[in-house]
């Protein structure tokens, strides 16, 4: 009773006056309720703190919500987040891809010092772009792992009592490698292990955290073309691509299950969604909804990759529209089971939008004010591949119908989320800065003094943000270095290159392209040019 010292005199004076067996009753009600208090403090501690959803869409483009002027495709679901909390109008992707992407939101490192710097295959394990050969050998699944030393939010939420969980693309390493979801902070994974197999909405396999779960499909391998006497224009042409099991309804239905048998833990759940990437494949409830909407199209024959499609068009609209249902469907649960006021939900993109596989961003203007072409959506630097929507809703707790300018990124998820869990991290290990601020409309918010993008594909890329101003740099790899700089206010359309008439900010951006770039182990995601400056 020594941490207690004036309990303990008084015991001593208590023992002296009255009988040893009224003494020890004394001192056993005492201990009780010390630990009960200590006990509940502990209990209230952990049920205040905040649960976590972290929604990412595959290859949503900037404007394809309802509450950032999409016009096509309806959103009620997602629109209704953004009216009940705060809409992010300059939140950017750490890269332009799916695998950098997430490695950049899960570790807070830009694609400068990132591990994975892109999509990497590791084809010296054999042929990994047969759907066959991987059916039958899972080590062909799955990109370059994360190296074990590296941590991530996950593992940091883990350690501080959170339940941590992810469902859908996981894109990070192999089966059986070292970066597997379970490896990197996850509790549990359902969902696809492999960017490749999710070529495929109704695939042959997902894991359940190291193990495969078949499902009731056949073997459709990606560029699967129609029949040769079928009739493209006859919807039942396509009836072969059409599978019992959708995996983005079996993945959702797993995530609700964990959601309903939730017990009084904090929780986080990142929802990385594998659509609207495509192939074209949607619930034929919204298909025919669109199909009505927009009327009668030229079907998608292939020539662009992955599946044809009779409606692509309505099709890619059913995409968006079942993930906002099912978002919808999510809220409610949370709801129901009393856990919405004490949840913060983000909703975001891995990049921007695609144009290929049947894709028709011009149709739906995706990334409107942005181009979304090849060359300036997915896979670019421009505004069109990197600039993202960021929804955050959180009752209570941030102010509904609120907008904000505030220039943010990916990498800042990590402090953010370790910010609201009361999470120690080395913040130097991290080029993220924490935007609770922002969500909370509180303390001073600290700024980014730049944003820097490198991408080692389609040419090699490079970007910097600062303030108003970006430079882009393309063609890298073709011993090309030449850069251009825009004004964003003036000209968001990347059309006019000023960098003539700023020269003293090209002197300035260009020193930060140097010094923000680490040269990368992987020899594919190095820059000759760079590295040897």
């Amino acid at each position: 009773m020594a941490f207690f010292p004036g309990i303990s005199k008084n015991l001593h004076e208590f023992a002296r006056m009255n009988t040893h067996r009224e003494y020890m009753n004394l001192v056993a009600s005492i201990l009780f309720l010390i630990f009960s208090i200590i006990i509940f403090n502990s209990c209230t501690d952990q049920d205040t703190r905040s649960n976590i959803i972290y929604i990412l869409a595959d290859d949503l483009g900037y404007a394809e919500l309802g509450c950032y002027g999409q016009e096509k495709i309806e959103t009620p679901n997602i629109d209704k987040l953004a009216e009940e909390g705060i809409r992010f109008t300059n939140f950017y992707t750490g890269s332009p891809v799916c695998a950098p992407s997430r490695c950049i939101l899960l570790t807070g490192q830009h694609s400068g010092h990132a591990y994975i710097r892109g999509n990497d295959e590791v084809g010296s394990r054999g042929d990994v772009w047969s759907y066959y050969a991987m059916a039958h050998d899972p080590g062909l699944e799955g990109q370059r792992p994360l190296a074990d030393s590296i941590v991530t939010i996950a593992e940091k939420l883990q350690e501080t009592g959170y339940r941590t969980a992810l469902f859908g693309k996981w894109g990070l390493g192999y089966p059986g490698s070292e970066s597997t979801p379970n490896k990197q902070g996850f509790d549990y994974f359902f969902g696809y292990n492999c960017q490749r197999q999710a070529h495929v909405l109704t695939p042959l396999h997902l894991w359940r955290n190291e193990e495969r779960v078949h499902l009731r499909n056949d073997t459709i391998p990606p560029r699967t073309p129609l029949d040769e006497d079928a009739d493209p224009y006859d919807p039942t042409s396509y009836a072969k691509y059409d599978q019992p099991d959708y995996a983005p309804t079996v993945i959702f239905e797993d995530l609700m299950r964990y959601i309903d048998q939730l017990g009084s833990e904090p929780f986080c759940v990142f929802w990385e969604s594998p659509i609207p990437h495509v192939p074209l494949q949607a619930p034929k409830k919204w298909i025919d909804h669109y199909v009505n909407k927009f009327g009668d199209e030229e079907p998608y024959l292939g020539d662009k990759g992955y599946f044809p499609t009779r409606y692509p068009r309505a099709t890619y609209a059913a995409m968006i529209s079942y993930l906002d249902e099912n978002v919808g469907k999510l809220v409610n649960l949370l709801k129901e089971k009393g856990l919405y006021e004490n949840t913060l939900i983000m909703f975001t993109s891995d990049n921007g939008p695609s144009y290929a596989g049947g894709a028709d961003s011009d149709f739906f203007d995706s990334a409107k004010p942005y181009r979304s072409d090849r060359g300036w959506g997915k896979g670019s630097l421009r505004e069109g591949g990197v600039k993202v929507p960021l929804i955050a809703s959180w009752p209570e707790r941030i102010t509904s119908r609120t907008t904000t300018n505030h220039i943010s990124s990916s990498q800042d998820i990590f402090p953010t989320l370790c910010d609201l869990g009361g999470i120690e991290y080395i913040r130097e290990s991290v080029d993220g800065i924490s935007f609770l601020p922002t969500l909370l409309a509180k303390n001073k918010q600290k700024e980014h003094k730049h944003l820097y993008w490198e991408f080692p594909e389609f040419g090699g890329q490079q970007a910097v943000r600062m303030g108003n101003m970006k430079v882009y740099v393309d063609s890298i790899h073709h011993g090309k270095y030449n850069i251009r700089l825009y004004d964003l206010e003036t000209d968001p359309l990347e059309e006019t290159d000023i960098a003539d008439i700023h020269t003293e900010v090209v002197s300035e951006m260009k020193s930060i392209l140097i010094r923000e770039h680490k040269k990368s182990f992987n020899p594919r995601w190095q820059f000759e040019v760079l590295d040897g400056m």
